[in-house]
C-alpha cells in the first residue's frame, strides 16, 4: 500500500490529502507549456522536471494519469502584465522569419530538451492555434455578463467573478506590475480576452471574430484547452510560481465566468519556485548557461541538471551556480560508478527491497519530497546487507519515480565533449597509447609531457581507472 499522498495547494496555501475527483477517470493534470518564441530557459525547464516528478509519483501510487501540456504559439505578450506585442509576432519581426516556422522550430527544441531530461511525454500536446474556434466560442459565452469591448479588443471585467485574485492573495494590481495602460479599461486588473489588430496593421497570426480581426489573449487558451481535454473541474493544474500571480488568476476568473460558479477549474493549483541566479551564470548577454543546449555545450550531462533540481524541494527557490551544477554532476558520476560496480557483481535477477521502497514512497508522498528521497538512494547502493542483484532490482523502482535512469547509465555516457574542446576522442586515444608505450619504455619524461599536453587540452588523466580519462569542466 502506498503512503497517503499529500500535496501543497497554492489556492489554500496548505498541504492537503490528495484524492482524484473522479476515480473512474483517473487523475487529470494540466501543465502550462512554453511560449515557443525562443530556446527554453533552464528556469522554465525546472517546471517540467517538477511536473514529471508529480506524474511519476501519481502513477507510482497506482493512478491512471491524463496529462496535457499546451504549446503557446500565439497570444502571450512581451509583458506578462498583459501589455506589449505578441511574443511570436515580435520574434518574427526580429528574425524576419515566419511566426509559424519559429513556433515549429522552438517546439521541436523544447520537446528535445524534455527527452534529454528524461521527462515523460504528456498524454496530449495541445497547440493554441489549433483551438482558435473553441476560444472564440468560449469568449462568446462569457462576453455578455463578464466582458466589455474597447477599440483594442474584448476585455474581462475582473469584478464580475467571486474572489478575483484569491490565488495570488490580491484583488488589485498593487505590487504585481500588471497594469496594461489601455484607455477605457474599467479596472486596472482587467485583462484582454481578444485583441483586435490595430488599423493599418497586418499580423502573421490573426483571425476573424465577433470583436474584429485579431488574436486571443494569452490566458484564454489554457481555460479553453484544459476544459476541452480534461473537463471541469479537473484534478491538478501546474505551472511556475510566476503564473500564480497573473496568468492563473485570470484563468480562474475565466473558468468561473464560463461555469457561472465559484469553482476555479482545478481542485489543486501547484507551482514550482524560481531558479535563482545570483552569479550571472545564466545571463545570455554574457554568454552564460541559460539553456540546456548551452549546458551540454559546456560538457555537462542533462541529467546532472535534473539531479540538481531534485536536490531541492520543488516549492523552494533553487540557486543556480557553476559550483552547484558541477557538484550535481560529480554526485551523478559517483552514483553511476556505484551502480556499475554493482552491475558487475550482480548475479541473477535480484529481489526488490520492500523496506527501501516503503521509505521512498513515504518521502515522495510527502509533497514530492525528493531531497528526502535522494539520500535513500545513496544508502541503498551502499547497503551491504542486500546483494548486488537486490540493490539493482530496487534501484529500478527509484528510477521509476526519480527518472534518473541510473540502472542503465554508464560513466562513458556522462563524458560529453565540450563544444570548445581542441582535441577529439580519437586523438586522445592515440596520445594515451603513446603515453602507455612511453611508460612501458620507462620514458617518464615523455609520459609526463603527454599528460601535461592533454591537461592543457582540458583532458584529465585517471590512471588506474577503467574509464581512463575525463574532460575537465569549468563553469
Amino acid at each position: 500500500m502506498s503512503s497517503p499522498l499529500t500535496l501543497y495547494n497554492s489556492l489554500t496555501r496548505q498541504l492537503e490529502p490528495f484524492e482524484p475527483l473522479d476515480a473512474a477517470r483517473g487523475v487529470r493534470v494540466y501543465s502550462c507549456g512554453p511560449t515557443v518564441y525562443s530556446d527554453p530557459h533552464l528556469g522554465n525547464l525546472r517546471a517540467y522536471i517538477f511536473t514529471d516528478t508529480l506524474t511519476r509519483v501519481l502513477r507510482w501510487q497506482g493512478y491512471d494519469v491524463t496529462h496535457v501540456i499546451n504549446i503557446t504559439d500565439v497570444g502571450h505578450l512581451t509583458s506578462d502584465a498583459d501589455a506589449g506585442d505578441d511574443k511570436m509576432e515580435a520574434a518574427a519581426k526580429k528574425t524576419r522569419q515566419s511566426a509559424w516556422d519559429i513556433a515549429a522550430h522552438y517546439t521541436a527544441v523544447f520537446k528535445r530538451n524534455l527527452a534529454d531530461l528524461n521527462i515523460v511525454s504528456p498524454t496530449r500536446w495541445s497547440v493554441a492555434t489549433d483551438h482558435i474556434a473553441e476560444m472564440i466560442a468560449f469568449a462568446e459565452k462569457i462576453a455578455p455578463e463578464h466582458c466589455y469591448q474597447l477599440g483594442s479588443g474584448l476585455y474581462f471585467d475582473s469584478t464580475t467573478v467571486p474572489d478575483y485574485g484569491r490565488l495570488a492573495r490580491s484583488s488589485d494590481d498593487v505590487g504585481e506590475a500588471r497594469i496594461d495602460p489601455v484607455a477605457g479599461k474599467r479596472h486596472p486588473q482587467d485583462f484582454a480576452i481578444w485583441r483586435t489588430t490595430p488599423p493599418g496593421e497586418v499580423r502573421q497570426m490573426e483571425w476573424d471574430s465577433p470583436w474584429g480581426r485579431g488574436a486571443p489573449g494569452w490566458h484564454l487558451e489554457c481555460s479553453v484547452m484544459s476544459h476541452k481535454y480534461l473537463g471541469s473541474p479537473f484534478d491538478i493544474h501546474t505551472g511556475g510560481i510566476d503564473h500564480r500571480e497573473i496568468h492563473h488568476v485570470n484563468e480562474i476568473a475565466q473558468n468561473q465566468a464560463y461555469c457561472g460558479c465559484a469553482d476555479t477549474g482545478a481542485r489543486f493549483w501547484m507551482h514550482n519556485n524560481f531558479l535563482v541566479d545570483r552569479t550571472g551564470k545564466m545571463s545570455k548577454s554574457k554568454g552564460g548557461i541559460a539553456t540546456l543546449d548551452a549546458l551540454v555545450a559546456r560538457g555537462v550531462h542533462p541529467l546532472a541538471y535534473r539531479l540538481m533540481c531534485l536536490s531541492a524541494q520543488y516549492r523552494s527557490e533553487l540557486e543556480f551556480s557553476g559550483d552547484n551544477l558541477l557538484a550535481a554532476l560529480t554526485r551523478l558520476k559517483r552514483l553511476v560508478m556505484a551502480v556499475e560496480t554493482l552491475r558487475a557483481r550482480a548475479e541473477g535477477a535480484g529481489a526488490v527491497s520492500d523496506a527501501y521502497v516503503a521509505r521512498l514512497d513515504e518521502a515522495l508522498a510527502d509533497d514530492l519530497n525528493t531531497p528526502k528521497a535522494l539520500p535513500l538512494l545513496d544508502e541503498l547502493l551502499a547497503d551491504k546487507r542486500l546483494s548486488a542483484a537486490d540493490r539493482i532490482a530496487t534501484l529500478t523502482r527509484f528510477d521509476e519515480t526519480l527518472g534518473m535512469t541510473l540502472a542503465a547509465l554508464t560513466r562513458a555516457d556522462l563524458r560529453l565533449r565540450p563544444a570548445d574542446a581542441t582535441i577529439d576522442e580519437a586523438a586522445i586515444a592515440g596520445r594515451l597509447a603513446d603515453r602507455k608505450a612511453a611508460r612501458a619504455a620507462k620514458d617518464f619524461a615523455a609520459s609526463d609531457a603527454i599528460r601535461d599536453e592533454l591537461a592543457a587540452a582540458g583532458v584529465e588523466m585517471m590512471d588506474g581507472d577503467p574509464l581512463g580519462w575525463d574532460w575537465k569542466l569549468g563553469l
